[in-house]
């Protein structure tokens, strides 16, 4: 024996070195290989045992779950829940560093398998009692280390990006004195171990932030947003940038067209597998045993990234596997519920879609709803619920190119922007665009399904069209009926007037264009005539001159067309314009007085007609200065107005006449 050891009490037992055997007087007990250690090494650190990452200096924002972890939770552990690559491990680390104070421990463990967290505790015993170093076994100072927890109070661990909850339940079970943070993929099964705190993207400010303090320059919020505010997109696009001279807005040059290379980009020194391209490979290989999970997330990659209806992935399998892989999304975060529908986010879609997969599945899905349409009546009845729908068609647009779009993908692209109405949505000029350049690719410019989806739009949206739309609707026309075909010559009309702000050479001459070909294929006093003439005169850069012209085209068009030819009123409309213009706002006022007094003798007060050129008289007033008769007016129109046209454009044009201050007002 070396070394000497004391004991006291009945049939007590010391021992100063290593023995084989020990008798007490009841039993003997044979000790094949006793270590002797030494008393300092029972003795754990008093303070300062802190181990964690170190901090970064871009953390931004977090202030409502930095205050939720602050409150803390009855059962002392806290989940950070979320997508990978949201800022989990961050906001864990951050909100860790503060606590040094009042915490000891404040260990970091890496957790993503139960081998690690095994690691991760033996290593905490280590640092506790030194003396354990290279005389127990991995096991033994894991379990040294769980009875530690187990036995004193105030320490704090943080086991970031646990696979399963079940991995960390026997830890918890038994360390029940201090406090656990916990970051994990998984956000679901937690219920009975845990408080969860869902972790979302950064907000627009704090995004732009993060991104600036490493790369400022043009185009900040632009990347920002189009990376989706996510955490490690934001650090690893500014870092590149930073390094590789480049502003914000050239990044997303390079991501716009070369999405999978750009996404897995990072700077030198960087994570190269914690690029958003590879980050959530690990969760997909999880998946691999639910071989629909994946198809759905690449179908979803190409519709919107928020608000998709569940029940349009019920084709992709029966009710059970469908059902079950969208659980499994959702418990990995790689998709969220809110009631019946669905979202991802947006920088997982991109991903996703930039490896190619399910385009054509998610084309066929939404073909598949247009094919079995319900009558129209019940899509009225339904229309929000159906422009979600629309608005997938929409995103499956813009992921793609019309290069490759079949009769049955322009056809959906036209019902979809039929469904967001054509007058106002620039969602409804997009999507008529693209059905329109697939027919014409597909069935020539003689085809009238293309001049169908092209017309509705351009004939009712003001904003939505652009010069070289408007040319392709006239071709269309040309291709369709004919170059005089007066479907022809009233589109030519409205096509030059949509140039004319733009390029008024080509516009006047499709004008005079106009008129030669309605004379020669209709005649002198034909409807088309007339108002290719208003047209033509309406465009005239001497105002003198086109108001002496119109005047002569109204008094020929009222003698000859039907009193209730709204071109009647459209010529004075153009007349009125011309002579304000011309400085002779008495003849104006007069005119439009006029057409308020054929409307009401002809109509009564109620009806639309008269309505709307009430309207334009108030309009009128006020472009000829009588700012007081003109306000007096809107206000008395206002609710006749609503009444008669609803929230339009006309209401809202008697609206701001109506609210009009007046220097009299003071």
């Amino acid at each position: 024996m070396t070394g000497r050891a004391d004991a006291s009490g009945d049939r007590a037992v010391a021992a100063g070195g290593n023995i084989e055997q020990v008798v007490t007087g009841d039993f003997s007990t044979q000790v094949e290989h006793g270590v002797l250690l030494p008393a300092e090494s029972l003795s754990v650190p008093a303070s300062g045992l802190v181990h964690l990452p170190e901090r970064t200096a871009l953390f931004v924002g977090r202030a409502e779950e930095l205050a939720r972890l602050d409150a803390g939770a009855p059962s002392g552990v806290q989940v950070l829940c979320g997508l990978g690559g949201i800022g989990k491990s961050t906001l864990a680390a951050h909100w860790a560093a503060g606590r040094i104070d009042d915490h000891h421990p404040v260990w970091w463990i890496t957790a993503e398998t139960v081998g690690e967290l095994d690691a991760g505790l033996a290593a905490l015993a280590r640092a506790m009692q030194p003396a354990y170093v290279g005389v127990l076994p991995e096991d033994a100072l894991r379990e040294r280390a769980l009875q530690w927890l187990a036995a004193h109070d105030h320490w704090l661990l943080v086991l970031d990006n646990v696979s399963d909850p079940a991995d960390v339940k026997p830890l918890l079970a038994r360390a029940t004195r201090g406090r656990v943070l916990i970051t994990s993929r998984r956000a679901t099964g937690w219920q009975d171990l845990a408080e969860t705190i869902a972790v979302p993207e950064l907000d627009p400010e704090e995004a732009a932030a993060l991104f600036a303090r490493v790369c400022p320059g043009d185009g900040v919020a632009e990347v920002c947003a189009e990376l989706g505010h996510l955490p490690l997109a934001l650090r690893q696009a500014a870092a590149y940038c930073s390094e590789a001279g480049i502003s914000p807005r050239a990044y997303l040059d390079l991501l716009a067209r070369y999405p999978a290379e750009t996404y897995a980009l990072t700077a030198e020194g960087g994570e190269t597998g914690r690029t958003v391209a590879r980050v959530w490979q690990v969760t997909l290989d999880r998946l691999e045993d639910t071989p629909l999970a994946g198809r759905i997330l690449g179908v979803l990659a190409w519709w919107a990234s928020e608000g998709i209806p569940r029940r349009l992935l019920e084709p992709l399998g029966s009710p059970l596997e469908v059902t079950e892989a969208i659980r499994r999304l959702r418990a990995h975060s790689m998709i969220a519920l809110d009631g019946d529908s669905l979202s991802v986010h947006r920088v997982v879609q991109a991903v996703v879609r930039a490896g190619g997969a399910g385009r054509e599945e998610a084309g066929a899905l939404l073909v598949g709803v247009v094919r079995r349409l319900p009558h129209p009546d019940e899509v009225r009845a339904n229309l929000v619920a159906w422009q979600a729908i629309a608005a997938q068609a929409e995103a499956l647009a813009r992921h793609t190119g019309p290069e490759q779009d079949s009769g049955e993908w322009a056809r959906l692209f036209e019902w979809a922007g039929l469904l967001f109405g054509m007058a106002a949505d620039e969602r409804a000029v997009f999507l008529a665009t693209r059905a329109t350049l697939g027919y014409v690719r597909l069935y020539g410019m003689e085809d009238k399904r293309a001049l169908r989806a092209l017309r509705t739009v351009m004939v009712g949206s003001r904003a939505g069209g652009s010069p070289e739309l408007s040319e392709l609707l006239l071709a269309l026309h040309v291709g369709v009926y004919g170059p005089d075909d007066p479907r022809t010559i009233e589109a030519r009309s409205r096509v030059a007037e949509f140039l004319l702000p733009s390029s008024r050479e080509r516009a006047e001459a499709l004008l005079r264009e106009n008129v030669d070909r309605a004379v020669r294929s209709l005649g002198e006093d034909t409807r088309e005539t007339f108002d290719a003439r208003r047209a033509l005169f309406a465009a005239g850069t001497d105002p003198q001159a086109a108001a002496a012209d119109l005047e002569v085209l109204l008094a020929r068009a009222r003698d000859v067309l039907p009193e209730s030819d709204d071109l009647i009123q459209i010529i004075e409309i153009s007349l009125v314009a011309v002579l304000l213009e011309s400085g002779r706002p008495e003849r104006a006022v007069e005119l439009a007085e006029a057409a308020v007094g054929h409307a009401l003798e002809r109509y009564g007060a109620a009806r639309l007609e008269t309505v709307t050129r009430r309207a334009y008289l108030a309009t009128t007033l006020e472009g000829a200065g009588e700012d007081e008769r003109a306000r007096e007016l809107a206000r008395e129109l206002l609710p006749v107005c609503r009444a008669a046209l609803g929230e339009g454009e006309v209401t809202s044009i008697v609206r701001r006449l109506a609210r009009k201050r007046l220097p009299s007002d003071g």
